[in-house]
C-alpha cells in the first residue's frame, strides 16, 4: 500500500526544514523561550494502516493551546483543537484540560501532581464517547495513579497507571518513565510500558508493550516509539515524530 502523505504534513515539514536552520544558528546556551511547538508525525501498522498527524501546540505561562490534523489510509481524518492551564498552588499542580474534535467529540481531564522531590500524581478523564483516533495511546475515560522522584537535579522517575473505570473494558496500561537533562538545552526521555485489557466489553483480552525514546536538542526534538497492541487493537504500530520549537 502506498504510503499517501496529508498536504498539511507535507507543508509542515517545509516549514519545520525551513525554520530549523536559524534556529539552530542561534545556538542553544542562551535559547529564548520558545512558545510553539510544531509535531509533524508519522505512523505505520504492521498491519498495513498508515497515517500522518500534524499538531502546532502554543504555550505562554500557565496556558496551552493546540490544533491538530490526524489522516490514515483508511480514510478516517479527524482535526481536534484543545487548551489546558498548569495552576499552581501550595497543594501541587493543577492541569485541567479540554478537547474537541470533528465527528462531534468532546472529551476533557483533570491531572494532579503534589509538591517536592518525592511526588504523587492522580488523574482522571471523560469524553462523550464520539468516534476519536486516541493519540495518547492510553484509556482516555480513566483514572491515573502514579509518582515519582527527582534525583540530583538531572533525572525523574515517575511510575504511573491509567485504567479504565467506565466502559468495562479492563484496560490498563503502567508506565514506567525516566527524564534525563544532563544540559540545559538536552534532554533524554525514556518511557517503558505494559498494557492489557480488551477493546470492547466482552472482547478477547490482548496484552501488549510499548518502547518510546524522546530525543530534545535545543529547539529541535526527535520521537520513536514501538506499540505493540496499539490502543488494544491486533496492530503493533511504530510512531517517529520530528519537531521543532520557536
Amino acid at each position: 500500500m502506498a504510503f499517501v502523505f496529508h498536504p498539511g504534513f507535507v507543508f509542515a515539514l517545509a516549514c519545520l526544514g525551513w525554520a530549523m536552520l536559524p534556529a539552530l544558528a542561534q545556538g542553544t546556551s542562551d535559547a529564548p523561550a520558545r512558545e510553539f511547538k510544531l509535531t509533524p508525525s508519522a505512523y505505520v501498522n504492521d498491519g498495513g494502516m498508515r497515517a500522518t498527524d500534524v499538531n502546532l501546540r502554543w504555550r505562554q505561562g500557565a496556558h496551552a493551546t493546540w490544533l491538530g490534523h490526524y489522516s490514515n489510509s483508511d480514510q478516517f481524518a479527524q482535526t481536534r483543537a484543545g487548551y489546558e492551564y498548569a495552576w499552581q498552588t501550595q497543594w501541587g499542580q493543577w492541569v485541567p484540560s479540554l478537547q474537541v474534535a470533528s465527528m462531534g467529540f468532546a472529551g476533557g481531564s483533570l491531572n494532579w501532581q503534589s509538591p517536592g522531590t518525592v511526588f504523587g500524581l492522580l488523574g482522571w478523564g471523560r469524553t462523550n464517547g464520539r468516534d476519536y483516533y486516541n493519540l495518547n495511546f492510553d484509556p482516555n475515560d480513566s483514572v491515573l495513579i502514579g509518582g515519582g522522584f527527582k534525583w540530583r537535579e538531572q533525572h525523574v522517575f515517575n511510575l504511573l497507571n491509567v485504567s479504565d473505570n467506565r466502559f468495562d473494558t479492563g484496560q490498563s496500561v503502567t508506565h514506567a518513565n525516566w527524564r534525563y537533562s544532563p544540559r540545559n538545552h538536552q534532554s533524554l526521555v525514556l518511557d517503558l510500558a505494559v498494557k492489557q485489557g480488551r477493546p470492547a466489553a466482552n472482547e478477547p483480552e490482548v496484552r501488549g508493550q510499548i518502547v518510546s525514546l524522546v530525543f530534545n536538542h535545543g529547539p529541535v526534538f526527535v520521537h520513536w516509539a514501538q506499540d505493540r497492541k496499539v490502543n488494544f487493537s491486533d496492530d503493533s504500530q511504530t510512531r517517529m515524530a520530528l519537531g521543532l520549537r520557536f
